[in-house]
C-alpha cells in the first residue's frame, strides 16, 4: 500500500501522523510511504530523517492525497483536505464528527473511507488511540490552568500550590476518565486541593482507594456540582462520551456561581465541550471570558507540546496503520473488530451510530 502523510494545518498544530521509525517498519513491511515536505518539522524530523527511513517527500499535500491509498494525519481533515480525497480513499487520523457537522457531510460527500484514532476500542473497553492524547491534554490542563489563573490574563491572581500561610487553589475536575485522572494527578503533585466528580460509583471508589484523602470524590449530579463550582478556582472539563458530543454539564446560568477570575480548562471542546459557554480556541489566541469567568478552549491542547505527543500518539497509532496496510481496509476491519470500531464514515454512509445520531444521519452498521 502506498501510504501518505500530509503536514498538519490547523493553528499552531506541530504533531505529524507518522514518525520516520514509522515509516521504516511500513517500508520493511512491502509498503511506500510518501511524506510532504516539512510535515515532520515541526517535531524534529527532517525530509532526510524521513528518505533515511524509505520514504519519498512530497512538494505539498496535493500530491500525497493524489497518490496515496490511505492517508494518516493527526488532526481532523480542513474543509480542504476533505475535499481533496479521493472515492475509496482510507483516512486516518481523529475526526471529532459529532459537534462538526460541515466535516461531517464533506467526508460524506468525499466518498472516502474515515476511521477516527478516537473511536477505536479494546478489550478492556478503553479508547486506546485517544488515550495517549488525553493523558498529554489532562497534564497540559493544570499548566494551562495556572497561566490563566494569573491576573495578567484575566484570572484571579491565585497560585495553585498557595504557599506558607496563605492556601492553596481549589481544583475541580469533571470527569474520572484518562483525561480527569492525569489532571488530578499533576494538580495534586503540585499542592492543589482537588476534587473529582463522576456518575460511576465504581470508578469513585477506585479513585479513592488510589489517593485516598489527598483526592476528595463526589457523585455527580447537579447539586454537588454547583457546590463544588462555588468553591472552585480552576475547573477541568474532562467528560467524555464516545464518539458523540459532551454532555453540558456547566450552563451559562451557573457561570454566576463561580469566583470572579476563576479559569474552566474544558479539554472536551473537541467534541462540542461540557460547558454552554464554550468554543474552540487556538494556541494562538487561547482564553476568552464570559461573565468573570475565563475560558481556556484550544481544540489541540496536545499540539502544545508537539514533539512529546507525536511520540505518544504514534506508538499507539503504528499497529493499525500497520494492520490496514498489510491487508487492506476491508479485511483488517473485519479481522479486528475494534478497529472496525473506529470506522465512522465509509464511501458517503454514516457508519458511527453516535454520529448519526447526533447528526441526523441514517446509521449503516455494515460497510
Amino acid at each position: 500500500m502506498l501510504v501518505g502523510v500530509t503536514k498538519e494545518i490547523k493553528n499552531h498544530e506541530y504533531r505529524v501522523g507518522l514518525t520516520p521509525a514509522g515509516a521504516a517498519e511500513l517500508v520493511r513491511s512491502g509498503h511506500q510511504v510518501l511524506v510532504q515536505t516539512l510535515a515532520g518539522a515541526g517535531v524534529g524530523f527532517t525530509d532526510a530523517h524521513y528518505e533515511a527511513a524509505g520514504a519519498r517527500i512530497a512538494p505539498d499535500a496535493a500530491t500525497v492525497f493524489a497518490e496515496a491509498e490511505m492517508v494518516v494525519k493527526v488532526k481532523e481533515p480542513q474543509p480542504d483536505e476533505c475535499r481533496a480525497l479521493r472515492p475509496g480513499q482510507v483516512l486516518f487520523t481523529y475526526l471529532h464528527l459529532a459537534p462538526d457537522p460541515e466535516q461531517t457531510r464533506l467526508l460524506v460527500d468525499s466518498d472516502a473511507v474515515a476511521i477516527a484514532y478516537e473511536t477505536v476500542t479494546d478489550d478492556r473497553g478503553g479508547l486506546p488511540l485517544l488515550a495517549p492524547m488525553s493523558e498529554v491534554a489532562g497534564r497540559m490542563a493544570i499548566q494551562a490552568g495556572a497561566k490563566a489563573l494569573e491576573k495578567s490574563q484575566g484570572g484571579s491572581g491565585v497560585l495553585l500550590p498557595g504557599v506558607p500561610g496563605v492556601p492553596a487553589a481549589k481544583v475541580l475536575v469533571l470527569g474520572g476518565g484518562v483525561v480527569g485522572v492525569n489532571a488530578a494527578r499533576v494538580a495534586m503533585g503540585i499542592g492543589a486541593q482537588v476534587t473529582i466528580l463522576d456518575v460511576s460509583l465504581n470508578r469513585l471508589k477506585e479513585l479513592d482507594a488510589l489517593y485516598g484523602p489527598r483526592l476528595q470524590t463526589l457523585y455527580s449530579n447537579r447539586a454537588n456540582l454547583e457546590d463544588a463550582l462555588r468553591e472552585a478556582d480552576l475547573v477541568i472539563g474532562a467528560v467524555l462520551i464516545p464518539g458523540a458530543a459532551a454532555p453540558k454539564l456547566i450552563t451559562r446560568d451557573m457561570l454566576a456561581l463561580m469566583k470572579p477570575g476563576s479559569v474552566i480548562v474544558d479539554v472536551a471542546v473537541d467534541q462540542g465541550g461540557c460547558a454552554e459557554t464554550t468554543h474552540a480556541t487556538t494556541h494562538q489566541d487561547p482564553t476568552y471570558i464570559v461573565d468573570g469567568v475565563v475560558h481556556y478552549c484550544v481544540a489541540n491542547m496536545p499540539g502544545g507540546v508537539a514533539r512529546t505527543s507525536t511520540l505518544a500518539l504514534t506508538n499507539a497509532t503504528l499497529p493499525f496503520v500497520l494492520q490496514l496496510a498489510n491487508k487492506g481496509y476491508r479485511r483488517a476491519l473485519q479481522d479486528n473488530k475494534h478497529l472496525r470500531n473506529g470506522l465512522n464514515i465509509h464511501r458517503g454512509k454514516v457508519t458511527c451510530e453516535a454520529v448519526a445520531r447526533e447528526l441526523g444521519y441514517t446509521y449503516h452498521a455494515e460497510f
